[in-house]
Order: C-alpha cells, then structure tokens, then sequence
C-alpha cells in the first residue's frame, strides 16, 4: 500500500487490529494524526503504520520489563 494513500477509521483499525471505537479514541486523544474530508475522518498510512511501530516498541519494553521483574523475583 502506498505510504500516501489514505484510510477510514474502520480500515484503519483493522490493520491496527483493534475497535473502530478505540480507534476513534486514539485519533481524538491526538495519538495518530488525521485529517477531516468533511464529517469524515482520514488517516494516512504513514502515520499509521508510525503509531503502529511506537506502540509495538512500548509493548516490547513492558514485556521486557516483566520478565525482568519475573526473573528478580525468582518467578521463571
């Protein structure tokens, strides 16, 4: 898919693979950007697939950082 190509909410959050109400949520907390085709929301894949990069970053680090925990605890 081209990087400039745009999204709706609901193709959006099935490539993100979760709600299109938290979707939704995630655009107006501002944690992807998107813009407005009138009532409509669009999302650029770019931006999509930054969010998607970031947010798997954050649930690699909280993984990692469980098993650390796990580990001090002596809980293998």
């Amino acid at each position: 898919m081209p990087m400039e190509a745009e999204l709706t909410p609901k193709q959006a959050a099935d490539v993100l693979n979760v709600s299109r109400p938290h979707l939704i949520g995630l655009l107006d907390d501002g944690r992807i950007p998107y813009r407005r085709a009138g009532r409509h929301r669009r999302v650029r894949f770019e931006d999509l697939m930054r969010y998607k990069r970031a947010d798997d970053r954050r649930r690699s680090d909280a993984a990692d950082e469980l098993a650390g925990l796990g580990q001090e605890l002596g809980m293998d």
